[in-house]
């Protein structure tokens, strides 16, 4: 099966590829069924939107592939450039002391800024890297796209640790309460690492996870579908429950304070909330 997708950046990923078939699959357990949450616009003319995260204090920060920018948006609506020139930001995380990190795709490294907006580089010589996302530990999980990969990263000195392996083109992570990882592959399904760092197919129902994957409480995350037009919450034993859907091309998620996701999209270059039960 061949996918095509004429957009800039992450489709370049897949563009003109063949999507490989997961080396194991478990489709036994039905999917739950749910109602659809409503979805609200939050914030618009965004420019290839991927990382999302927000700090201590509400602000939302987003990380415009295109524009070469991260951007701030105050809890009220305001928004502003928080950093400009970067070459193709993809993930976005913010650590527990308030610092911002974003990967750059196009230069293979992590940018760490501070709050007033100071940046140093992080860590160089990745290979693709994608997603963000910070476990209990306090390191940063780097979705390493090209060796397929997911590496934590220590925040004192940089040491970096191979956590999962033998994925399919992985774009995002996610640590479940367990200490397991739940990751997204774009080409490759949801795959489950636990116990070591063997991964292993649970899920192969999205067209295209994207980067966006965040903890669901308990054993499971929020996921989208890059791909599709969903958001879902997928459960380590593999089971899905589509949680909204209608969005074109979802790319990143994020918890907001509230309680909701929100979710940044492709197709319409803007940010959705989604209510939850």
């Amino acid at each position: 099966m061949k996918r095509t997708i004429s957009r800039l950046g992450l489709g370049l990923v897949i563009a003109g590829a063949t999507i490989p078939a997961p080396a194991t699959t478990d489709t036994r357990l039905p999917n739950r069924v749910a109602p659809r949450q409503p979805t609200t616009m939050l914030h618009d003319g965004l420019n290839s939107p991927v990382g999302l995260a927000y700090d201590r204090d509400g602000n939302l920060f987003v990380s415009n592939w295109s524009a070469g920018t991260v951007l701030r948006f105050t809890p009220d609506g305001r928004r502003s450039v928080f950093a400009s020139g970067l070459e193709g930001p993809s993930g976005l995380a913010i650590s527990p002391d308030g610092d911002i990190y974003v990967a750059s795709y196009s230069a293979d490294l992590i940018w760490r800024f501070t709050l007033d907006g100071k940046r140093s580089v992080f860590v160089r010589g990745l290979d693709t890297p994608a997603g963000l996302s910070f476990d209990t530990k306090g390191r940063l999980l780097i979705a390493n796209r090209r060796t397929n990969q997911i590496l934590a990263a220590h925040l004192g000195d940089g040491k970096i640790d191979v956590v999962a392996e033998g994925l399919q083109t992985p774009v995002g992570a996610a640590e479940l309460s367990n200490g397991d990882l739940l990751v997204s592959n774009i080409s490759g399904g949801i795959s489950l690492v636990s116990g070591n760092t063997i991964s292993r197919t649970i899920n192969t129902e999205l067209a295209s996870p994207g980067p966006g994957i965040v903890p669901a409480g308990g054993d499971a995350a929020y996921v989208v579908d890059y791909g599709g037009t969903t958001v879902s919450r997928i459960d380590s034993d593999g089971r899905r429950t589509v949680v909204a859907d209608g969005l074109a091309s979802p790319v990143g998620l994020a918890l907001a304070p509230d309680g909701s996701l929100t979710v940044a999209t492709w197709g319409a270059n803007a940010a959705f909330r989604i209510a939850l039960p």
